[in-house]
């Protein structure tokens, strides 16, 4: 097996076990906003992997393949969760595909799609509103060398540990809602595992439920 099949299938390796409290954030516009907001678009998640402790033969090119994958992944993820319990909410959500293809059109890339003002996506894809997520990753290596990625908070902390940021902005590039999650005890097996794991927690604060 190569070094590249070993990294991407191994990306995710362990269970859920237990979660911490959300952090949540409301801004004073939110509760104005349900009645303007109705359709709304999810980004490509930003996932960062520490470049620091990647094992040996990894190159930059497979760390940065990784985290466009799995950023796409979660996205795609998210995106089917909504979709698949659409009448819960009060808004619609953007096919991913779509949202995709619009972002392509006007030269907006995974690479510089965190430095885009996020009213202007908005605004370019048609949307009300957009949800965006973050995903800090490290790499801790188990007994026998095998790879088993984790997440971290952004600073640092426990190997077991993940955190995830969910956040909303509207065309006005206003910060609407914000959602720090984190769980302990490891990750799920693949990216659609651990989206779900975060969907299930923060779907219960989403605040446009009907």
């Amino acid at each position: 097996m190569s070094t590249k099949s070993l990294f991407t299938g191994l990306l995710f390796s362990a269970m859920f076990v237990t979660s911490c409290g959300p952090t949540i954030y409301k801004s004073v516009d939110l509760e104005g906003s349900k009645n303007k907001v109705k359709i709304v678009g999810v980004l490509p998640f930003v996932v960062s992997i520490d470049s620091r402790r990647l094992p040996k033969g990894v190159t930059a090119e497979t760390l940065k393949e990784s985290q466009q994958k799995t950023g796409y992944d979660m996205q795609n993820a998210s995106y089917t969760w909504f979709l698949q319990r659409q009448e819960k909410y009060t808004v619609t959500f953007q096919d991913v595909d779509r949202t995709n293809a619009l972002l392509k059109k006007a030269n907006i890339t995974y690479d510089n799609i965190s430095l885009e003002d996020k009213g202007e996506i908005c605004k370019l894809l048609g949307v009300d509103a957009v949800i965006s997520g973050k995903a800090p990753l490290s790499k801790p290596m188990s007994e026998g060398g095998a790879i088993a990625m984790t997440f971290l908070v952004g600073f640092g902390g426990a190997t077991n540990k993940t955190s995830v940021t969910l956040v909303i902005h509207d065309t006005k590039s206003s910060l609407l809602w914000k959602y720090d999650y984190e769980e302990s005890g490891g990750i799920g097996s693949n990216s659609e595992s651990l989206t779900k794991g975060l969907m299930k927690n923060a779907s219960k604060k989403f605040p446009y439920k009907g």
